[in-house]
């Protein structure tokens, strides 16, 4: 196993508020295809990606993932409108996964953010988020939805007691 594909899989332990076990487990990756480039840190996972964790899952057609010499940067996900990339974690504080699909979400590692761009859609505990865009902050626990700049999307917020 190549020293970048070890390095990526010993820092997404550290990607989320998770579960405190989920950084104990196994990380794996399954794919038709994979692209390691060692001297850029770019990695790609093509064919039915799926990123596991514990109870952390990542799917998508393609998912990228970027790494230098400090560990992952970003990871992207890539779907379709047909078949959008997904996001799926439990979280310690919460009495259920925060869920979140859209058509392309990067995971920003440093900054503790996931950008959900095209049918965004989170579902964090019983109160889901719905628009075009959605950025989730991780370490702060905020929502920012946005409609489509045309006015055609709005957003959705539904809380359930």
């Amino acid at each position: 196993m190549n020293k970048s594909i070890v390095l990526m899989l010993v820092c997404l332990s550290t990607l989320v508020l998770a579960l405190p076990e989920d950084a104990d487990q196994a990380i794996e990756i399954e794919a038709q295809t994979v692209v390691v480039n060692e001297s850029t840190g770019f990695n790609e996972f093509t064919g039915n990606a799926v990123v596991k964790q514990g109870s952390l899952v990542l799917l998508a057609e393609v998912i990228q993932v970027q790494t230098n010499d400090d560990g992952v940067v970003s990871m992207i996900a890539k779907g379709t409108a047909e078949n959008p990339a997904k996001y799926s974690q439990i979280q310690s504080n919460r009495a259920r996964a925060i869920e979140a699909s859209a058509i392309l979400i990067t995971y920003d590692v440093k900054k503790g953010m996931i950008y959900l761009v095209g049918d965004a859609y989170l579902m964090q505990g019983f109160d889901s988020f719905s628009g075009e865009t959605l950025d989730y902050d991780i370490d702060n626990d905020k929502v920012l939805v946005k409609g489509s700049e045309d006015g055609t999307k709005r957003v959705k917020f539904i809380i359930k007691m």
